[in-house]
């Protein structure tokens, strides 16, 4: 396995903004988090890992940038970019195939989705009821090939989930867990890290000679 200290960086950062988080220390919050998915993007990349991978931590990247301004649909667009990519890299790495086992994941998926945005339709704006019900489908789809390709892909798909969901429960004005802002960002740091680890994990089994 190549030592490298970009996951060590990660989780340097991540501990550094999660603690500015608690501390509502702004604008060093949002200047941090913007730093994250790069620093993992970059990871990707040196490990001459997918460049498909590292496009949709990219893609993270707006996401994270827009919605500091914020700009919420900006923010959710470049995120659902991601999310289309990161369907992309798992089916290149053999879901669709993979699903005739994981079946029962998908329709599990399915079904809390369509639930979360029945629920969370009433209290979001007009404008954003027909995005949000779109990105709830692909975070549903990401979730579904990741955890068809990888358990640990599929963790992380999951982590980045529930995040966005609490996102979305906010937009509607409904119950968050606290401190909200604490949760959401624990539980994407944590997706998008088990996202990019176990894929290149699963790149190096697959080409172990360097």
């Amino acid at each position: 396995m190549t030592r490298t200290p970009w996951p060590l960086a990660f989780g340097v950062f991540t501990v550094i903004h999660l603690v500015l988080v608690v501390a509502e220390a702004s604008p060093w919050d949002s200047i941090t988090k913007c730093v994250l998915a790069p620093i993992l993007a970059v990871w990707v990349l040196r490990e001459r890992g997918p460049r498909i991978l590292a496009l949709a931590l990219v893609f993270c990247f707006f996401g994270d940038l827009f919605l500091t301004f914020p700009w919420f649909l900006a923010g959710m667009g470049a995120f659902a970019l991601g999310h289309v990519t990161f369907i992309g890299y798992f089916l290149s790495r053999g879901a669709r195939a993979a699903l005739a086992s994981w079946w029962p994941a998908a329709v599990v998926y399915a079904v809390v989705t369509v639930a979360m945005v029945i629920w969370l339709w009433p209290g979001l704006e007009q404008g954003l009821r027909i995005p949000v019900a779109i990105y709830a489908a692909l975070l549903a789809t990401t979730a579904t090939v990741a955890l068809a390709v990888d358990r640990f892909a599929g963790l992380g798909a999951l982590a980045f989930l529930v995040s966005d969901a609490v996102i979305a429960m906010g937009q509607a004005e409904y119950w968050q867990p606290q401190p909200s802002d604490l949760w959401i960002m624990a539980l994407y740091l944590l997706g998008i890290f088990y996202l990019t680890s176990a894929s290149l994990a699963r790149e190096r089994r697959r080409s172990p000679v360097r």
